[in-house]
């Protein structure tokens, strides 16, 4: 996934991602730490999950085999829309026309967040871009990345996050929490309400997740951090050996080519995972024996004394 090759067509799925997301947003009650926003890694691509409209529901989901935004009702209707090379804007009037036609009618704030320089959803036609081989190798990618940090998550019986992906930062995370309020988060992530930022940290956190890279890391990664950071956090050693404390972006970071050509890639990651979780724990003073248990197997309870 080298960010260069897929960088526009990165940036115009970024913005169509936020406008299915804004409609999740419109139609969820709010849950704790923005988990209503969310989406889900599927079979076919990323879905929102079914969403309330009245007494009926629906849901939207970004298909990256057949390159369609498939729009589908509880009354077996449904709409597609082209995955293809346009604008946001005609995106946009096209995924509120597809909701109109099945009897939805959805208002959503058609400015993206977390982007700098935004522009309403209404008037871009500058991200036209869509390459739909890099679309589906994004999509391959989350798949797997799903299935080792779901793994990971098995490993925890403290408050822990669903494996989902924020489509405002663009990424799939999966977040630990040691049961602890947090130091009131001092906001100021552009485009992005403070409120919305101190409620999403308003508890100790170890998160952890990939997401394809940006202006400052050109590349995909995988990345690690804590809130509040602890003493000692960034000098902690953490494997495998590629993975470095990024001092602008307060994390550790892991370039996703490190595990795609390991010899084992699914351990290579989950040692990543373990190791900068425990550099959060250990020096954050987690009661990490009340928190933490043996991974997770299929079809076998995990035993209760």
């Amino acid at each position: 996934m080298p960010y260069a090759a897929w960088k526009d067509t990165y940036a115009t799925l970024h913005l169509w991602t936020q406008i299915v997301g804004k409609i999740r947003l419109a139609q969820t009650p709010w849950l704790n730490h923005s988990w209503h926003v969310t989406f889900y890694v599927s079979p076919r691509g990323l879905a929102t999950s079914p969403l309330p409209y009245g007494t009926r529901t629906f849901e939207l989901e970004f298909d990256f085999s057949r390159h369609v935004l498939l729009v589908s009702s509880d009354d077996g209707s449904s709409k597609e829309v082209l995955l293809s090379p346009r604008s946001v804007a005609e995106f946009y009037a096209d995924v509120m026309q597809a909701l109109s036609e099945l009897g939805i009618e959805v208002h959503i704030y058609d400015i993206p967040n977390e982007i700098p320089d935004p522009i309403r959803f209404t008037e871009d036609r500058a991200h036209c871009s869509y390459d739909p081989l890099y679309a589906q190798r994004f999509w391959q990618i989350l798949v797997q990345v799903n299935r080792v940090l779901y793994q990971f998550r098995t490993a925890f019986m403290g408050k822990c996050s669903p494996v989902h992906f924020f489509w405002g930062s663009f990424d799939l995370a999966v977040t630990r929490f040691s049961g602890r309020r947090a130091p009131l988060h001092p906001g100021g992530v552009p485009y992005l309400p403070d409120s919305v930022t101190r409620e999403a940290y308003s508890h100790e956190v170890s998160s952890a997740g990939f997401w394809p890279g940006s202006a400052g890391v050109e590349y995909p990664a995988f990345y690690s951090y804590a809130y509040p950071q602890p003493d000692g956090f960034s000098l902690a050693a953490v494997r495998p050996a590629q993975a470095y404390y990024h001092d602008g972006l307060r994390e550790f970071i892991l370039p996703y080519d490190a595990v795609r050509t390991a010899e084992n890639p699914d351990r290579t990651l989950s040692e990543f995972l373990t190791s900068t979780y425990e550099a959060a724990a250990s020096n954050g003073g987690w009661d990490r024996a009340a928190l933490e248990t043996e991974p997770g197997v299929p079809r076998i309870a995990r035993a209760v004394s």
